[in-house]
């Protein structure tokens, strides 16, 4: 899973190695937690126990999607205000408007 690209101004944007290697750790975890809520199932556990969990799970991707959006706004916008071109900061002000409207959901 490559979690960068090239912009239309040709430069590389990517995620920070500190904030990959905490993502896919915080990643690796929830996989675990589905595969538990997964077993839940199969055991035929409680209902509000298994929505728990999957509560649980929800909020630890949205950390995950939280420390992305941060590494973004703290890596790839700031470079597109630097660099001084006004179409890629509009391209990226309507990516994160675009982003933050699918989260909000």
């Amino acid at each position: 899973m490559a979690l960068h690209r090239y912009t239309r101004l040709g430069y590389r944007s990517r995620m920070l190695g500190e904030t990959k290697a905490s993502c896919l750790k915080r990643l690796n975890r929830i996989a675990g937690q589905v595969r538990g809520v997964a077993r839940m199932l199969e055991e035929d556990r409680y209902c509000i126990d298994v929505m728990t969990q999957i509560s649980a799970v929800r909020a630890a991707l949205a950390r995950v999607e939280d420390e992305i959006l941060k590494d973004h706004v703290g890596h790839c916008v700031e470079h597109a205000i630097a660099i001084g071109d006004k179409d890629e900061q509009r391209r990226k002000v309507a990516e994160l408007v675009d982003v933050l409207g699918k989260v909000a959901r």
